[in-house]
């Protein structure tokens, strides 16, 4: 671990340098590789994480129990009813009281204001598992995938097709901090926060990438090396999910829309999926499609993550 990131917070991916992320993708890469060879990497011995769940999850709590546990470390799941918060409790009280017991913390919350306050109150690392507003260790997970099937990350194009949620932000500034050209397409009220895309604008102007933010799914994917979609609702959103059909009708990456992409291109969603919604079946379960290995590398990448800040 040459870069020292020690009891760093990571709250969205603006917050690291580009050599902090060459750092994590560095560690990722030889703890997966360690770990797919029997070798145990007991780095964090003795150590524990709290998991702070405001909503549930498949892959973001298996993932981090996961890790700890082959870490040589413990996972304490917290969710809601497990909580004072639900009681009234403030965040920066839960992050001073978890900090005299625990060696970090790992929130997926509603909030962003909520993974604000736990970095701003606790004093050990804090770590989103994902917010309202980005979801740093997906995309952190999504260009650790990238490196494996092409080698490297600089001069490529990522086109994000679909709602401008906490994905298409984390994405978007994840790319062009690696040098990455980043296109997006989504209807007019569904475009990323304007906060993303000014950090995005910086972050560009820093590596030299480019960053399209337009309506047109066909403009967005020609020529892109990975295509990558999400649920047009997300948890949270079922209410309008009817709604969000219509809106979103002629976004669905499927055979047509790929056509405009290179050859070789690589299929990313960060699952679940809705096959017949964002995306067709024949692309998400088709030649191009990486999507398991990206899901196996939340793991590999949230290891190096918890490995480098706690």
């Amino acid at each position: 671990m040459a870069i020292d990131m020690k009891g760093r917070n990571l709250a969205t991916l603006h917050d690291l340098s580009l050599e902090e992320m060459q750092e994590i993708f560095a560690v990722a890469q030889e703890i997966k590789a360690k770990c797919k060879a029997g070798e145990t990497t007991h780095l964090l011995k003795g150590k524990t994480l709290a998991m702070i769940f405001q909503k549930p999850s498949t892959r973001t709590r298996v993932s981090f129990e996961v890790g700890m546990a082959q870490l040589g470390g413990h996972a304490l799941y917290l969710g809601p009813n497990d909580m004072q918060l639900n009681r009234g409790e403030t965040i920066a009280d839960t992050a001073k009281v978890l900090s005299r017991y625990v060696d970090g913390i790992m929130a997926r919350v509603f909030a962003h204001d909520d993974i604000l306050g736990l970095c701003e109150n606790a004093s050990v690392p804090v770590i989103n598992g994902l917010s309202d507003l980005t979801h740093p260790c997906q995309v952190l997970a999504d260009l650790l995938t990238i490196i494996e099937h092409r080698g490297e990350l600089k001069g490529l194009k990522l086109a994000y097709i679909g709602d401008g949620n906490n994905m298409a932000h984390s994405l978007m500034l994840g790319c062009v901090k690696m040098g990455m050209d980043f296109t997006m397409a989504a209807p007019d009220e569904f475009q990323p926060d304007a906060r993303i895309v000014k950090w995005t604008q910086e972050d560009a102007a820093a590596t030299g990438a480019k960053a399209l933010i337009s309506t047109n799914p066909v403009e967005a994917v020609k020529d892109a090396d990975i295509v990558y979609t999400d649920v047009w609702a997300s948890m949270g959103q079922e209410a309008e999910h009817a709604a969000r059909l219509k809106k979103f009708a002629g976004y669905e990456v499927n055979a047509k829309l790929v056509a405009h992409a290179r050859k070789d291109y690589l299929f990313m969603h960060c699952l679940p999926a809705h096959r017949g919604e964002e995306v067709s079946a024949e692309v998400i379960d088709g030649p191009n499609s990486v999507v398991f290995d990206e899901a196996e590398n939340r793991l590999h990448a949230q290891k190096a993550v918890m490995a480098l800040m706690m």
